[in-house]
């Protein structure tokens, strides 16, 4: 899909990745409609495109309110006059605590942010892009979207459930023009624990000295050349793209190499 001159709904625009992609698509000639729930990341994203600012409008909301989703594709038709492709990046992580220790209100949110926002979105804007001559979704999952990862249990289900529902709308739309992709990121440099209002407890640190993070930058192009081939699967990272191989190769060793990874954290 060519992304010059294409409308795009991009979720979590206001930081991360999603800020990345919003400020790459301009660049490339489209205009954005940038989803975000924080009213200051948005504004920021807007000032950091500089003269290309005109091609981004700003939408503030918390994607899981289901109503304000179902309102949203009017307002972009209203700005942009029709809609290409919908990028759904938001996401959050949970608290660093095992299941045991996590409270339903805990789970519900992640599941609620990473998983049904994901499919409130889809939903609201499936029917427009079913309309055009050619079009793009792209739902972002996680390598913890097939690798367990021990104290975001939580989170890898929302993940898990969003790359099977990605996959599920691939198969659903294989004779439509609507090309569909997921995408899964490694270990990056993001503010997402932030973002999240989480903490690690006890101000211990993962061991990162020996897995590189990719900048939200690199993430944001390896995305969009996805969208420009029309892909599948999008890795992101060689930690998302080696664990992706050993997980499938030897599910156990990989689980076991992951959590050696993230015991130092972990509470007792």
């Amino acid at each position: 899909m060519n992304i010059q001159g294409k409308v795009f709904v991009v979720t979590g625009g206001g930081s991360g990745v999603g800020r990345e992609l919003v400020l790459l698509l301009v660049k490339m000639g489209a205009r954005v409609a940038a989803v975000d729930i924080s009213e200051k990341g948005s504004q920021e994203t807007v000032d950091l495109a500089g003269g290309l600012k005109s091609a981004i409008t700003t939408h503030v909301f918390n994607i899981t309110d289901q109503a304000a989703v179902a309102a949203l594709p009017e307002k972009v038709i209203a700005a942009h006059g029709t809609v290409d492709g919908l990028i759904n990046c938001a996401g959050i992580i949970q608290k660093f605590v095992r299941v045991n220790d996590l409270s339903f209100d805990e789970i519900n949110r992640v599941m609620n942010v990473n998983f049904y926002g994901m499919v409130y979105m889809t939903k609201a804007f499936l029917p427009l892009l079913l309309e055009r001559p050619e079009a793009s979704l792209v739902n972002v999952s996680s390598m913890g979207g097939y690798l367990p990862v021990p104290g975001q249990t939580i989170y890898g289900a929302s993940k898990a459930a969003a790359k099977l529902f990605s996959e599920g709308l691939y198969s659903e739309l294989m004779d439509t023009r609507v090309h569909v992709t997921v995408v899964f990121p490694g270990s990056m440099s993001t503010n997402i624990a932030t973002n999240s209002g989480v903490t690690i407890p006890g101000g211990a640190t993962i061991d990162t000295s020996k897995i590189k993070l990719t900048a939200p930058t690199v993430a944001a192009e390896t995305i969009l050349k996805g969208i420009e081939k029309n892909s599948y699967h999008v890795f992101i990272g060689r930690d998302s793209i080696m664990m992706d191989f050993l997980v499938r190769l030897m599910p156990k060793r990989a689980t076991k190499i992951i959590y050696n990874q993230m015991k130092s954290i972990m509470p007792s």
